[in-house]
């Protein structure tokens, strides 16, 4: 990570806060968590002797993955809990994350899905070394354990996201014009051209803690069960709905608003052109980080 212009005079915490809050972020799947984990951090290194410390990146990083351990042991009985399907909680992002392609897709919603299937420690290893290329005696620090054990675990976590990530790569470009298309045939109220941008075996999954009415509960599986759905959901509203882009966890994602209000946040997975799942998040309280754009950085 390269400091700005004068960053040296600054404490090492706001220096890396950027860095510290995306690591929060990819562990937890919350922004809230993820601020939350930062003001413990920021405790506990404001009681810290500086001096003792001869590398405070590291330091920190160790910091935060510690509390974000803790926090998101804590949360998994609050996850079981949940009414109806978890989603992580969607970031506004700048353009220029998505020019860093390992920090793009490790911040995409289908990406923190598969995560979610990882334990607590494995979710911590494989972030900490795949997306932050952290070494492996640095995180046995942070998760407690040998190094040996870090890269089995690291090994193993590999092995499950592989098997789990989106089968094909899709380039910025295909993705971008396979949502743009979605955007256009919502708002035109095109029943064949939606049809012609899902892929036939399409998932969609909505997050929306039992708050939303209507929202499904189980995952939608096919085109045609989407569609259906989408429809039924549309004819129920009170009101005239917009779609709009967005930018959110590093792609081209949507969001649906009505009277003004942004009601869900919708992002994608595409293949060969067609969209393959479908991500949308409904619950009000998960809305919130979308009113500014996150500090992400690597």
């Amino acid at each position: 990570m390269t400091s700005a212009p004068g960053a040296e005079s600054e404490d090492p915490f706001v220096t890396h806060r950027g860095l510290l809050f995306t690591v929060a972020y990819e562990i937890l799947g919350s922004a809230a968590d993820a601020e939350d984990v930062l003001q413990e951090s920021w405790l506990r290194w404001d009681e810290v002797d500086r001096e003792r410390i001869q590398d405070p990146r590291a330091y920190l990083v160790r910091i935060v993955t510690r509390q974000a351990l803790n926090l998101l042991r804590a949360a998994s009985r609050r996850r079981e809990e949940y009414v109806g399907p978890w989603l992580p909680e969607p970031l506004l992002t700048t353009a220029d994350v998505a020019e860093d392609v390992v920090l793009a897709e490790s911040v995409s919603v289908a990406m923190l899905t598969v995560l979610e299937t990882l334990g607590p420690t494995e979710r911590a290893v494989f972030v900490l070394r795949e997306v932050f290329d952290v070494p492996f005696d640095e995180i046995a620090e942070a998760v407690g354990k040998t190094p040996a054990a870090v890269r089995q675990i690291a090994h193993r976590a590999r092995s499950h996201v592989a098997a789990r990530r989106p089968r094909v790569a899709v380039d910025a470009s295909e993705h971008d014009l396979a949502v743009q298309r979605f955007i256009a045939v919502m708002n035109s109220g095109d029943v064949q051209g939606l049809m012609d941008v899902l892929a036939p075996d399409v998932v969609s999954v909505t997050d929306s803690g039992g708050l939303v009415r209507h929202a499904a509960r189980r995952p939608l599986h096919g085109a045609d069960r989407v569609v259906a759905f989408l429809q039924g959901s549309i004819a129920k509203l009170d009101m005239a709905f917009t779609v709009v882009p967005l930018r959110v966890n590093g792609m081209l994602a949507a969001g649906i608003r009505v009277g003004g209000e942004l009601l869900a946040a919708v992002s994608f997975t595409v293949e060969d052109g067609r969209i393959t799942q479908v991500f949308s998040v409904a619950n009000p309280g998960k809305l919130s980080a979308l009113d500014a754009a996150a500090p992400l950085a690597r």
